[in-house]
């Protein structure tokens, strides 16, 4: 799906107009947006609007890392949103100049979305331009990464506290999700960061100027995101090392007290195993009382072990 909106000279905004009038310069500066689109609408990015086949290709190829590419007349930028639901990555791609901005993504894009209907139910354009889209739309993108960085904050405070009482199991497989979304979020976080500084630091884009306060702002954002992603894995480090330090300390007692109870029996198994042999000149075995005798003097060496091994704390 297509959608198109057309700035005249006079800041009118016009929805609609169709690609090919769009390029005949007519009008101030347009917006187009590729949603979806099928194979004959791709076709539009050749023909009329010309763009170079290797910035149609890393449209076409999904997932491309965050990056610009310079061309002649426009810049070509690679995004990334993340999904609220499923955090995974959402690419959009952006071509941008001084009379236009393309927007191309296979996904619903919430954030375009929400510029398209700010834009197109303004009574004018005249604060607007491709630039000014461009950074809205990134701005949105940036600002929907917050929500998702603090619910796993949210979860990882739950984890450390662990006041649901739930299995060390559990709680490890809930850890190492969170694991893996922290670095789903690094991945995608990192790259958009690197890409803001590049426009910041640019000297190609003469379509930016006057905007770079405004990027700058996106990245400070982008830089509060990655402290907090690095906070987060940390403490997941954390986290896991005391877990998993709980659990060698409750093997290493349970070893203990097998071992305790290992020792107070070999003794009573040295003299039960003596006085299992078959041989026929046993004198105590032809005493009267020697079979209680020999009870007593096991239950006097099992008890006598047991109390040292308690007054030394090793049943503690």
């Amino acid at each position: 799906m297509i959608k198109t909106i057309a700035i005249t000279k006079n800041s009118e905004i016009k929805l609609d107009v169709e690609i090919e009038k769009l390029v005949t310069g007519e009008y101030k500066w347009y917006w187009i947006d590729f949603h979806q689109p099928t194979d004959e609408e791709i076709e539009k990015l050749i023909n009329p609007l010309g763009f170079h086949p290797l910035a149609i290709e890393d449209c076409i190829q999904f997932l491309q890392r965050p990056k610009l590419d310079y061309y002649e007349d426009y810049t070509f930028f690679v995004t990334q949103a993340l999904n609220q639901d499923t955090i995974t990555k959402e690419e959009i791609d952006f071509f941008l100049s001084s009379n236009y901005i393309v927007t191309f993504h296979y996904q619903p894009s919430i954030e375009i979305s929400e510029v398209w209907n700010r834009l197109s139910q303004s009574a004018h354009a005249k604060k607007w331009d491709p630039a000014h889209v461009l950074y809205n739309v990134i701005d949105r993108m940036v600002d929907n990464y917050f929500p998702l960085v603090y619910k796993i904050e949210d979860r990882l405070n739950e984890i450390d506290e662990n006041s649901g009482q739930r299995s060390m199991e559990a709680l490890l497989e809930d850890l190492f999700d969170t694991r893996h979304q922290l670095l789903s979020l690094r991945h995608t976080v990192t790259p958009m960061r690197d890409l803001i500084y590049r426009i910041l630091n640019s000297q190609r884009m003469t379509e930016m100027q006057g905007k770079m306060v405004y990027f700058s702002d996106i990245h400070d954002h982008l830089l509060k995101l990655t402290e907090m992603i690095e906070a987060s894995r940390e403490l997941t480090t954390d986290i896991r090392d005391s877990y998993i330090s709980i659990n060698s300390n409750q093997t290493n007692h349970v070893m203990k007290v097998l071992t305790v109870i290992t020792t107070i029996f070999m003794p009573l198994t040295f003299i039960a195993g003596i006085y299992g042999m078959n041989f026929q000149h046993m004198p105590e075995l032809t005493w009267k009382y020697g079979y209680f005798g020999i009870l007593i003097i096991m239950f006097l060496i099992g008890a006598g072990m047991s109390w040292w091994f308690m007054k030394k704390g090793w049943f503690k």
